[in-house]
């Protein structure tokens, strides 16, 4: 497989942390970026000029300050350089609406954070495992 670019946008650097420490644990090869916040992550993506250096996969999170996820998605989604970045939510909201605006935003995944983190280390293992026979949009 090839390695991938992950960036993750969540508020919370647990979070982070915990993405981190199980990209290790189960012994990931992808580079890991992070921005904690919809408004981070749309200004990194935009001033990147080359588009071999965007990131093939977001891993977002929906609650956050500044710009939620369905806010950082209408900008990602109406961006021509960027709406073809695949996007995984993965949050601690369960509602259906949640949900369903996330999909009308052409997410290709909708994860609910695990709280124990060998479960977490286990959905991130699936998402790997997932990307491993994803076929990725040429940039």
């Amino acid at each position: 497989m090839n390695k991938l670019k992950v960036l993750l946008v969540d508020d919370d650097e647990v979070d982070f942390m915990n993405v981190k420490r199980a990209f290790k644990k189960n012994q990931l090869i992808h580079e890991l970026l992070y921005k904690h916040n919809g408004l981070a992550a749309i200004e990194f993506l935009r001033g990147i000029e080359d588009f071999t250096e965007l990131p093939n996969v977001i891993i977002l999170d929906i609650n956050m300050p500044q710009m939620n996820g369905h806010e950082f998605l209408d900008e990602l989604r109406s961006d021509d350089r960027l709406k073809h970045i695949v996007v995984y939510v993965l949050t601690t909201s369960s509602q259906d609406s949640d949900v369903s605006k996330a999909y009308d935003r052409q997410i290709s995944g909708y994860l609910l954070k695990p709280l124990d983190f060998d479960e977490f280390r286990e959905t991130i293992n699936k998402l790997d495992g997932l990307w491993a026979i994803q076929k990725f949009p040429q940039k």
